[in-house]
């Protein structure tokens, strides 16, 4: 009889005489790629843009870099700030610091203001009119990276803390005193690198911590628990230093966000996929004595749904590389990369370390024939003892949902169709900023800018024009329009006249959602003024510059990019799930629940964020990478649970399949959406806010899918829909047969 596939490779990475190959070729790639290349981690981030060249706030930039640039270089915003007023004591420090920075200049310092040698009241000129907060600027080359950066930083607070006889940088704000916080993009730049750096060895910690407690806590078995462990840190052994070797090639750009949450997906998913064979392959030795011939069925039984399960997850993710935004483009080939190697290892290290330990690998609760208990019995003088029937929970759910679907059906609708319902009350922020911890010292510093000085100074808008050489007072008309509080005088181009450039600022929170919603209504009104005055084409004259203008492109270039990736992503999963299950019906109504879940766990998300964390927004870019996760994630358990239903039905009636498929899945769905969520809900025990609320939506989402979308709504429709949840492949001609 020929063997297929599935079972010829069963018999390799599980034989008798072959088991030892895989960790053979696995131990000899992770030890020479180690050595030859070097870790993910010890690759310095990337500063590639996130938004493309051809957008209107990067083409301003690009004009202010050659038309208006001042070489100024970038800067470190020093705030000083005391709550009931700068004394004079503190001007002086001020002035001796800044003589020091003119003597012993800092590494890459470019350039720093004259406040060394400018009379104190010329700089209490420049301190808020409340009298309690001064900015001074420190310039610094714009290649320098970020270990200068942090290293300048370390020595200037040394510097500060000698000249005053005390440390202003740490006590708290409601403190009483002089406090110093650096914020600016250099301050914002070293935070940001050390809050994701922080976040990489905490992360892999608890993560690790977590799959072993709770795989102990489900399996009740030591030595299993630590193999899905081994096998995951097998694949991290050769993912880390692949990586490593593409950032090093220039093929990818080293994401610190992206290694943070590929870690969890590592572990997640590679728990995940190792529980289904482990799950099978145990249900196996309870009717077959031959461990070696027990994995072979194993593989040969749970090995495609493991493979196409993980191929839907790199697929998924692939998908982010269409992206125009450039963190999603980051996110893509580490995390499918990661997610291959890992179901790869699970389809090689895990059968083999499965059969070289044998079945002491779950101990105490060790699985055997009846047969063997029966001998075991004997040799001990026990009478045997029929074993107790498994899976008793799981029968009811499988009994309520082939007897009751329409309430099943109904019921879970409505909740979750409930929980979607406040999706649109979701508010968003493309603030990086905002993703700080309060209590970190750039989002301090900001907030201090920001209460004592006006909120538009924190980011001016800049516009930039072309004249066309017509003579246009911009700064007059500008401040005719609503919504500015200031505008300053209009600039010249260097090599080009006919540019002119205006910094105004807004009257309220640059930040804000009322603010980037100002950016398309001012170029409106820009336009306006130069058709005015007979320029042609003046829409194509104008461009607007600054934090603000970046953030409303930051906003359409995701709306683009999920306007693009959710409908490619869906159709890609529905033609791998239609060439694995050959029916459209399925298809159609497994893509169907699981889009339904994630807008329910976005839902719910927000409710938990905005009322027990209180979030007033969720960064921007959370829905499409929930999205991502969830669904690729969320079809993994369906292939899973659908895939023994379509087995079972081949020698079964309809409903005892749909009823056995729950039953022999439930289990190892429930411990692996438990794990999952668990390493995802680790996120939320970080301090950037973007990672918590990304992990919070997706470990809510990977619950409901778990314990709502898999074990109920899903056979609950199959059940339903009869003969026709196989339409129209093979079970579905051959169930009046």
């Amino acid at each position: 009889m020929k063997r297929g596939p599935l079972e010829l490779w069963g018999s390799l990475v599980g034989g008798k005489k072959t088991s030892w190959i895989p960790l053979v070729v696995w131990v000899l790639l992770v030890t020479v790629l180690s050595f030859l290349w070097p870790q993910i981690n010890s690759i310095e981030n990337g500063s590639a843009n996130d938004l493309p060249k051809e957008l209107m706030s990067q083409k301003a930039e690009q004009l202010i870099s050659d038309e208006f640039s001042s070489d100024s270089g970038n800067p470190l915003l020093v705030v000083w700030h005391r709550n009931d007023a700068l004394k004079d004591d503190d001007i002086e420090a001020i002035q001796n610091v800044y003589k020091n920075l003119m003597d012993q200049p800092l590494t890459k310092q470019q350039s720093i203001p004259p406040l060394g040698t400018l009379p104190s009241q010329a700089i209490k000129a420049e301190v808020s009119e409340n009298g309690t907060t001064i900015v001074t600027p420190i310039f610094f080359d714009k290649d320098a990276s970020t270990d200068v950066l942090k290293t300048n930083v370390e020595k200037f607070e040394k510097l500060v803390t000698k000249e005053l006889g005390e440390d202003p940088f740490s006590n708290k704000l409601s403190e009483s005193g002089l406090h110093l916080r650096l914020s600016g993009p250099v301050g914002i730049q070293i935070d940001a690198v050390s809050l994701f750096s922080q976040a990489d060895v905490k992360l892999m910690i608890a993560t690790v911590l977590l799959v072993l407690v709770l795989l102990i806590l489900l399996y009740r078995s030591p030595i299993l628990a630590v193999v899905p462990l081994l096998v995951v840190g097998f694949a991290y052994g050769l993912i880390s230093p692949s990586l490593g070797f593409f950032s090093e090639q220039g093929w990818i750009t080293k994401d610190a966000q992206a290694v943070s949450i590929m870690t969890v997906l590592l572990f997640g998913a590679g728990t995940d996929y190792c529980l289904f064979l482990i799950s099978k392959y145990r249900d196996i030795l309870y009717e077959e004595e031959n461990r070696f011939k027990a994995m072979k069925i194993a593989v040969k039984e749970s090995g495609g749904a493991i493979a196409m399960s993980a191929l839907t997850v790199v697929i998924g993710l692939l998908t982010l590389s269409l992206a125009h935004y450039g963190s999603f483009q980051r996110f893509s080939i580490p995390f499918s990369f990661a997610v291959l190697l890992v179901g790869i290892a699970s389809l090689t290290v895990l059968p083999a370390l499965l059969v070289l330990i044998g079945r002491i690998t779950f101990y105490p609760f060790i699985p055997r024939t009846v047969e063997m208990e029966k001998a075991r019995a004997e040799k001990k003088g026990k009478v045997f003892k029929e074993p107790k029937p498994k899976h008793r929970f799981s029968r009811k759910i499988g009994h309520v949902v082939t007897r009751k679907p329409w309430t099943v059906i109904i019921t879970t609708i409505i909740l979750l169709g409930g929980l979607a319902t406040f999706v649109p009350k979701i508010q968003f922020t493309f603030d990086l900023l905002s993703s700080f911890p309060k209590d970190i010292a750039s989002r301090e510093g900001f907030q201090l800018i920001s209460d004592n000085f006006s909120p538009g100074e924190l980011a001016p808008v800049k516009v930039i024009v072309d004249t066309d050489g017509k003579n246009i007072d911009l700064q007059k008309e500008l401040k005719k329009l609503s919504n500015v509080d200031q505008v300053n005088k209009p600039l010249t181009g260097k090599t080009r006249e006919e540019l002119q450039l205006v910094e105004l600022y807004l009257d309220g929170n640059p930040y804000s959602t009322e603010a980037i919603e100002q950016i398309p209504k001012l170029k409106k009104q820009v336009t306006a003024i130069l058709q005015d005055v007979g320029i042609q084409d003046a829409s194509k004259r104008v461009w607007i510059g600054g934090e603000t203008a970046t953030q409303y492109d930051t906003k359409q270039t995701i709306e683009r990019d999920e306007s693009i990736i959710i409908p490619t992503m869906i159709a890609i999963i529905a033609l791998l799930l239609l060439g694995y299950l050959r029916s459209i019906t399925a298809t159609l109504y497994l893509i169907g629940t699981v889009v339904l879940s994630y807008f329910a766990a976005l839902g719910a998300g927000w409710l938990i964020l905005h009322y027990f964390f209180d979030a007033d927004a969720i960064q921007g870019s959370i829905p499409l990478y929930s999205f991502v996760f969830l669904v690729a994630l969320g079809e993994d358990y369906n292939i899973f649970m659908v895939s023994e239903i379509w087995k079972k039905r081949k020698k079964q009636d309809h409903h005892s399949a749909v009823s056995d498929g729950v039953v022999h899945t439930s289990n190892v769905i429930t411990s692996a959406g438990l794990i999952l969520a668990g390493t995802f809900a680790v996120l939320a025990t970080l301090p950037i806010q973007a990672l918590v609320q990304f992990g919070v939506v997706t470990a809510i989402g990977v619950l409901l899918d778990t314990f709502i979308v898999r074990p109920l709504l899903v056979p609950a429709i199959t059940t339903v829909l009869g003969k026709y949840a196989f339409w129209p492949g093979k079970l579905f001609k051959n169930a009046d047969k």
